[in-house]
This record gives C-alpha cells, sequence and structure tokens, in this order.
C-alpha cells in the first residue's frame, strides 16, 4: 500500500470527509503543485470546515420539520399591499433575535404566507448553526396530552427546551380549552432566556388574551410573549389565490 493510499485510509477512519475529498482534488489536478504548502494546508483545512458546516446544517434542517425548507428571506415578496418591512425583516435574518431569547409574532389573514415567512426565518437560524423545531399547535397540544398519559412529559418538554428556536403554527385555528392554556404556558414558560418562539396567528395579539379562555394562564402566556418580541402583520390578498392561473 502506497503512503497516499495509507494516508487517505486514515482520513476515512478520522470521518475528515471534506479533507480526504479536497485532497483527492490536489491530487487530481497539476495546478496545485506550484502552490506553496501552506496555501494547499489551508485549502485542505477549509474543506473540511466548510463539509462539517454543510453536514450540520443538513442535519438541523431534517431535524427541524419546517413545512417549507426551501423558504428564503430573499423570495419574500415585499408587494407594497403587504406592508410588510424588508429593512426590517433584513435585520432579523441577522439571527440577533435568536442571541437575545427574543419572540417573533407574525399575524394577518390566510394565505397571506405567514408560514413561509416563519420558515424563511428559520432557514437563516439553521444557516448559522441554530437549531429550529416547527409544530402547529394543534398537534403541540395532542403531543403534550400523549406524552402525560405514556409518562415522557418532561422529556418532551426538555426536548422542545433544547430547540434555540420554536415555531408554534397555526395559532387561534384550533378552539383552546382552558387545560391547553396552561400546557402552553409550560411550553413558553421553559423558554425563558434559554430560545426564541415565533408564532404565526390568523388572530390579531390584542385578540389572543380572549382566544386562551384561561384569564390567569393567558396573562402569563402573553407576559412573556409580548414583551420581548417583534411583531409583523402582514396585509393583503391571499397567496393562495394570486398563484393560481
Amino acid at each position: 500500500m502506497s503512503a497516499i493510499q495509507h494516508t487517505m485510509e486514515q482520513l476515512s477512519e478520522l470521518k475528515l470527509n471534506g479533507f480526504r475529498e479536497a485532497l483527492e482534488d490536489q491530487l487530481k489536478n497539476a495546478q496545485y503543485g506550484d502552490m506553496p504548502f501552506e496555501e494547499r494546508l489551508s485549502y485542505l483545512v477549509s474543506a473540511e470546515v466548510t463539509n462539517r458546516r454543510n453536514k450540520r446544517i443538513k442535519q438541523l434542517l431534517s431535524h427541524s420539520k419546517l413545512k417549507y425548507k426551501q423558504a428564503m428571506i430573499e423570495d419574500i415578496d415585499y408587494s407594497p399591499q403587504r406592508q410588510i418591512d424588508k429593512s426590517s425583516l433584513l435585520s432579523l435574518s441577522q439571527n440577533e433575535w435568536i442571541n437575545q431569547s427574543q419572540n417573533i409574532l407574525i399575524t394577518g389573514a390566510t394565505g397571506t404566507g405567514k408560514t413561509y415567512l416563519a420558515c424563511a426565518l428559520a432557514n437563516r437560524a439553521i444557516e448559522h448553526g441554530n437549531s429550529v423545531f416547527y409544530i402547529r399547535l394543534a398537534k403541540l397540544l395532542m403531543e403534550i396530552s400523549l406524552a402525560r398519559v405514556d409518562g415522557s412529559y418532561l422529556r418532551y418538554i426538555a426536548k422542545l427546551t433544547r430547540f434555540k428556536v420554536l415555531i408554534i403554527d397555526d395559532f387561534g385555528v384550533a378552539p383552546m380549552k382552558a387545560k391547553d392554556t396552561e400546557e402552553l404556558l409550560e411550553v413558553v414558560e421553559d423558554r425563558i432566556d434559554k430560545g426564541s418562539v415565533i408564532i404565526t396567528s390568523q388572530l390579531a395579539v390584542d385578540m389572543w388574551f380572549t382566544y386562551l379562555k384561561n384569564p390567569t394562564a393567558a396573562d402569563a402566556v402573553m407576559d412573556r410573549l409580548i414583551h420581548n418580541s417583534y411583531r409583523i402583520e402582514i396585509n393583503g390578498d391571499s397567496m393562495r389565490r394570486l398563484k393560481k392561473p
């Protein structure tokens, strides 16, 4: 076995796949022969870093369960009637709101692109190495109920807390019970100073308190969500209707 073959095997054993592939590329291309050793080494190390970063992003995206995995900030429709502040959105895309454990509340009529916008912000968060999890409110409450029955409640809440960004979609679509509001409070409470929440809702924020039914728990939920949040209200017609041929 040649020395280079042995090196390749060792790189594979160490799972330095980016480094190995870049080295193979250097061996195949004579242009690298004229490069100083330091530059060739720097290229190999950079290839390994990029490979690991891309692998990490792929894993984060897979675990996120995003509804729109291809949603991007650059593809947002900033038509005047939608009244989306482009500069504010671009500022949010820098992810400082995540570093500060702040929340984003997105409201608007059905079909105006609330979920797409949430997923676009989530994708930008993932690009910077932040873990994200997407779930509809009705499903969240159902999974919490099942977790209480089978004894996995604490593990389930701990799992949610580990994500830097939790997206709760379709807030306000299904009726809430007083117990549901208490469960939502537990989820929100556990994320204080640990992670951020994105909520999408057809209901205006000033209608949330009434929707949550349970006045005491609702007051606590609102306090934790609203006073540390950015609000985005999307206007205009349904994007689904506009896209119909």
